[in-house]
């Protein structure tokens, strides 16, 4: 018979080299803008789920999507500001 051990020692061995670095927490931290814009508009589609979207809804989901593509707009235009500039090689 096999006996089942854990391997918690295995698993946690690695925790402190499993952080992130402060240049990925960067990296998410300026992603977090468009994560948020996408957050909301997964909750303005959300909400029309179970009843007929009315004008009200129409709206917030279009306001949700244009934050959306703002946020994208700017996350770009910044990540190829940093490339061009040399911040990125």
């Amino acid at each position: 018979m096999d006996h089942i051990v854990t391997v918690q020692d295995a698993v946690t061995a690695f925790a402190d080299f499993m952080e992130p670095t402060s240049g990925e927490l960067d990296a998410i931290e300026l992603e977090m803008p468009a994560v948020l814009a996408d957050v909301d508009l997964l909750d303005a589609q959300i909400i029309t789920l179970d009843r007929t979207p009315s004008e009200l809804d129409a709206r917030r989901i279009r306001r949700a999507h244009r934050k959306v593509l703002a946020a994208r707009r700017a996350l770009a235009n910044t990540t190829t500001d940093a490339t061009s500039a040399g911040v990125g090689a």
